[in-house]
């Protein structure tokens, strides 16, 4: 066997642990599962709703963290300041801290009685047990998978190209929409991923500020609470087979457009 083999083999062979780490458990929980309880739960309008409503919320929160998250990972990427590790430490503090320990600390900042929460409670917005309320539990938690990759999507520019289009007389902006963030897209396109993927997930920040509406997680628990394993591996089960097949969707179409990219 060539060199390179070997070391390819033995890459793999060690690599592999983790994949079947991941596998195993999952496909212990599909072949245990109750098929004829999961096909009945495809027309279960409350595991539907659940679904649905983690679907769109964390594309919400997603959405809102692209729109504020994209220049702050420019500006990071584009400069060094004294304090740049602080802030950068203060963006992945939702990363280290539990998320029930989130979920008080957005519940307190967004309560009808602190001065936020009174402010959107005055407008017709309540952020406790509502849909807004696990809007901004999903933001919190999700804030540094997208800021962490779209800053280093934008470090892997070079600021060459875009000092050389400046020069050229286009103005920030343009340089900003027309060079930079297609030249950052895959990365972007990766934390938007991971992001949202982090959202639909989120169990313990949600179910502080928002036991209801239940989102999919939170019937999870609360089904496996009521009934055992029997009636949440079914929700389980859709809710890993819609996140999986949104994933396998929305990486192959950033593949098909990197290759559409290559090929110009």
């Amino acid at each position: 066997m060539q060199r390179s083999s070997r070391e390819w083999l033995f890459l793999l062979s060690m690599g592999s642990f983790l994949v079947l780490y991941i596998l195993w458990p999952l496909g212990g929980m599909f072949l245990r599962a109750d098929w004829g309880i999961v096909a009945s739960s495809f027309s279960d309008s409350e595991i539907v709703g659940a679904l649905w409503r983690s679907i769109w919320t964390a594309a919400a929160a997603t959405g809102v963290i692209a729109l504020f998250g994209t220049p702050l990972a420019y500006f990071l990427a584009r400069n060094t300041f004294r304090g740049k590790s602080v802030l950068e430490a203060i963006i992945d503090v939702p990363i280290m801290i539990p998320h029930t320990v989130a979920g008080i600390a957005v519940l307190m900042a967004f309560s009808p009685k602190a001065p936020a929460g009174a402010l959107l409670t005055k407008a017709g917005l309540s952020p406790v047990n509502s849909h807004l309320g696990i809007i901004l539990a999903c933001m919190f938690v999700s804030i540094p998978f997208y800021v962490d990759a779209a800053r280093d999507a934008f470090y892997g520019v070079s600021p060459r190209i875009e000092r050389a289009a400046r020069t050229l007389g286009a103005p920030f902006l343009s340089v900003f929409f027309r060079v930079s963030l297609p030249l950052a897209r895959k990365g972007l396109i990766s934390g938007l991923i991971m992001s949202w993927a982090r959202s639909v997930s989120e169990f313990g920040a949600v179910v502080i500020i928002a036991y209801h509406p239940m989102v999919a997680p939170t019937l999870i628990y609360d089904r496996f609470a009521t009934f055992g394993l029997k009636y949440s591996t079914p929700v389980a089960v859709q809710l890993i087979l819609v996140c999986l097949g949104m994933f396998v969707v929305l990486r192959l179409l950033a593949a098909g457009k990197r290759r559409e990219d290559e090929e110009r």
